[in-house]
């Protein structure tokens, strides 16, 4: 009976701060208030008027940078991009929807975008991009040999990777999805230390291919090193944060 009752509550979503400050640029812009082309007022300025701290003013900035909403310019400041007001409102919509998605699409993105990133890593890698990655695999190796937690360290490795693979876009969707999957992956405690162990092996042989510049084979490595969470998310419904 209790558990019946249970089932009709729902989950309290609480808004992030930088959510809502996208949405009241949003309704700015809808409005016809905020223009293509209007300077937005400083950090600093928006950061007293919403009573909240200049982080959650700078990362909601940053990120309709990033999906290109906002733009700044260099001794002008933050700027409404040259959209039409209906592109612009469209592409916020969009913004806050994927602060909604779900691990299992999370998941899919990486796999693509991980594979692409050490296929491109193999073909453009400098010498600088192997010290990196190597000193970020030595970082893992010493955080698994001290039992210590590793998914920083494990995580670290994968970025250097997409850093080698001189692509900015593919870097910069990496750091988008990453933070997330290093929250589910510790609130579900999903990597035990025996699957830590493999992981060790398996970025040895990653390593290993994008030195000798292997592109087929870290492409195929990589595949296989994210088989086991890609298996693992088939079991998952939708929606799970």
């Amino acid at each position: 009976m209790e558990n019946n009752v249970l089932n009709n509550f729902s989950e309290i979503i609480v808004e992030k701060p930088v959510d809502k400050i996208i949405q009241q640029i949003r309704q700015l812009i809808a409005s016809g208030q905020l223009k293509p082309g209007d300077k937005l007022p400083s950090e600093r300025m928006l950061s007293e008027r919403f009573c909240i701290g200049r982080t959650s003013v700078r990362d909601a900035v940053r990120k309709l940078e990033f999906y290109g909403i906002l733009k700044t310019l260099p001794q002008s400041g933050t700027v409404v991009a040259g959209l039409g007001r209906v592109a612009l409102n469209g592409l916020i919509t969009d913004v806050l929807k994927l602060e909604k998605r779900d691990f299992r699409s999370l998941v899919e993105a990486r796999v693509l975008l991980e594979t692409n990133a050490a296929e491109l890593a193999a073909e453009r890698r400098t010498e600088d991009d192997i010290l990196t990655i190597t000193n970020a695999l030595t970082e893992y190796k010493r955080a698994l040999q001290e039992n210590r937690p590793a998914l920083e360290e494990d995580l670290l490795f994968h970025l250097k990777i997409a850093d080698a693979s001189q692509n900015s876009v593919l870097n910069s969707l990496m750091l988008v999805i990453t933070p997330e999957i290093m929250h589910y992956f510790t609130k579900h405690k999903v990597c035990g230390e025996e699957r830590s162990k493999i992981a060790l092996e398996q970025h040895e042989i990653i390593l290993d291919h994008i030195v000798n510049k292997n592109v087929k084979k870290v492409g195929e490595a990589m595949r296989e090193h994210l088989k086991d969470i890609s298996e693992y998310v088939k079991t998952l419904k939708t929606d799970h944060s």
